[in-house]
């Protein structure tokens, strides 16, 4: 029987309130997890401490902490869990998403059937606080191409897989080299790889997470930090044998003259972009 290991990171400035939540939506699923890996991304507030011990002594919860001594990124934390971790997948979420009962149970039946594909990814359905759960008609889909070959050619500009939906086949990533430190695209640069050396990638169109969103994200997108990121991750498609220098370097001018827009326009480009009804 297949097994399917959860993995999250959690940092410094990881609200206990949202953790919580993300926590509570894993315990909920159809298909539950056969254990959660929570990577403390160096020390964490006591409140998140807390709230971490009461899921780690709940019964039947089966979570387990890895702590690292100090902050090190996304990547790096992701794939210092990755490393401890012997299921046959890992099932992606942030601690600021919520995942849809049925998550689970649907991205592993997919993945059962389809020994070829490496990581499945699904629609999210955008939202700012709980309150908008409850009325679906508020909510916005945010879907990306479906099929390996629309994942292939897309991912020649962006990054192809919504990441916190993601469900992973363990040994094909870690044969890819896993998580790398490329700040603010270490997802973007994995699915590059997976691509690189032949593995296949597929995305559900229908929605199995609730996305959070807020301000501070469009922030991060445009800023100072990000350019350099853009540079490496454009570095790495070529490096990776998926762009040639021309068009890593017509990637940089277009993706920063995109995050150069104001917020309120960018706001707008970006829903054009990838939003459906939800």
């Amino acid at each position: 029987m297949a097994t399917v290991s959860a993995l999250m990171s959690i940092y410094r400035g990881t609200p206990a309130g949202e953790l919580r939540a993300a926590l509570d939506s894993l315990l909920a699923q159809t298909r539950p997890a056969d254990e959660i890996v929570l990577v403390y991304d160096g020390p964490v507030s006591g409140e998140v401490s807390e709230a971490v011990r009461g899921y780690v002594d709940k019964p039947g919860a089966r979570a387990r902490v890895v702590e690292l001594p100090d902050n090190r990124g996304l990547g790096p934390a992701l794939q210092a869990g990755l490393e401890t971790i012997t299921s046959d997948y890992v099932l992606r979420l942030d601690t600021d998403d919520i995942a849809y009962p049925e998550r689970l149970e649907r991205q592993l039946e997919f993945m059962e059937a389809h020994p070829e594909v490496a990581a499945l990814g699904t629609a999210v359905t955008e939202f700012q606080d709980e309150s908008e759960l409850g009325d679906p008609a508020s909510l916005r889909v945010r879907a990306l191409p479906t099929t390996h070959e629309e994942i292939a050619r897309y991912a020649l500009i962006n990054s192809p897989l919504n990441h916190p939906s993601v469900m992973l086949r363990t040994a094909d990533v870690a044969a890819a080299g896993g998580y790398r430190g490329v700040h603010f695209m270490e997802d973007y640069d994995l699915w590059a790889r997976l691509i690189a050396s032949g593995r296949r990638l597929h995305n559900l169109p229908e929605p199995l997470t609730y996305f959070r969103v807020s301000p501070a994200q469009f922030a991060r997108r445009t800023g100072r930090e990000m350019f350099a990121a853009e540079r490496e991750m454009q570095a790495n498609l070529v490096s990776y044998g998926l762009v040639s220098p021309w068009r890593a370097r017509a990637n940089l001018v277009a993706r920063t003259a995109y995050r150069l827009l104001p917020k309120s326009l960018l706001t707008r480009v970006y829903a054009k972009l990838f939003h459906r009804g939800g």
